[in-house]
């Protein structure tokens, strides 16, 4: 599941995006300030930084700045009201990635992210996640089916599998899946890991040949197409 640092400290319109980028199926961290920003992409990683550049700290071109200077590479889309030709050219060349001015249409928005992630990938030399063993998924509809049968997943179903197959041939805890496909807070007490594993199992696995899905003994699970 993709992460997302939203940094924006106007209420309304961070509550905006949030909501839109979860339920488009992205993890998403908000924070109010520039030097909160910093810190939380120094101590944690993520897919991308959206950056407004009007906070009540230091402002978006430095705080685009700093993180150059630390080596920090995740790409970093500027949200300003600032529209100026030359408030573009800033913000490019204090280290960002991409500018989109306010007010914007939310799927410019994601599109503009996905166009960053794209890239990320092709340069990391990632496979296209979207098919592996006969499963297909598409993140726009919400929908996957396996050797040409439509699986009908709940919206936390997809979301699982989606980061199953992002993360297929790894072993993965309990205590990831949890946090990827629920919440960064989430309740690590909570079985519902496994309670969700095996409802996509009963629709992914049940009535096929080869099972995807395999518990790795003292971790957690792996989305494979043989077993590990």
């Amino acid at each position: 599941m993709n992460r997302i640092l939203l940094t924006e400290d106007d209420q309304r319109v961070a509550s905006f995006i949030e909501k839109g980028l979860r339920e488009s199926l992205y993890q998403v961290k908000t924070v109010g300030k520039g030097r909160e920003a910093i810190d939380e992409a120094s101590e944690n990683k993520y897919d991308v930084i959206i950056l407004d550049i009007m906070l009540p700290d230091i402002s978006g071109f430095e705080v685009c700045s700093l993180l150059r200077q630390r080596k920090n590479t995740t790409p970093i889309i500027i949200l300003s009201a600032l529209d100026t030709p030359e408030e573009k050219v800033r913000g490019l060349e204090s280290g960002a990635d991409d500018y989109l001015a306010k007010p914007f249409l939310f799927d410019e928005l994601l599109a503009r992210i996905n166009a960053q992630l794209r890239r990320t990938e092709f340069n990391n030399g990632i496979v296209d996640f979207q098919r592996y063993g006969g499963v297909e998924v598409n993140v726009k509809e919400q929908s996957a089916q396996r050797d040409g049968q439509a699986l009908n997943l709940s919206p936390r179903e997809f979301k699982l599998l989606v980061f199953l197959m992002k993360n297929r041939e790894k072993a993965l805890s309990r205590i990831s899946i949890a946090q990827a496909v629920w919440d960064i807070n989430f309740d690590t007490t909570s079985n519902s890991v496994d309670v969700y594993i095996n409802y996509l199992r009963n629709k992914i696995d049940k009535d096929f040949e080869h099972p995807l899905i395999h518990t790795i003994k003292g971790t957690g699970y792996m989305f494979k197409l043989k077993t590990p």
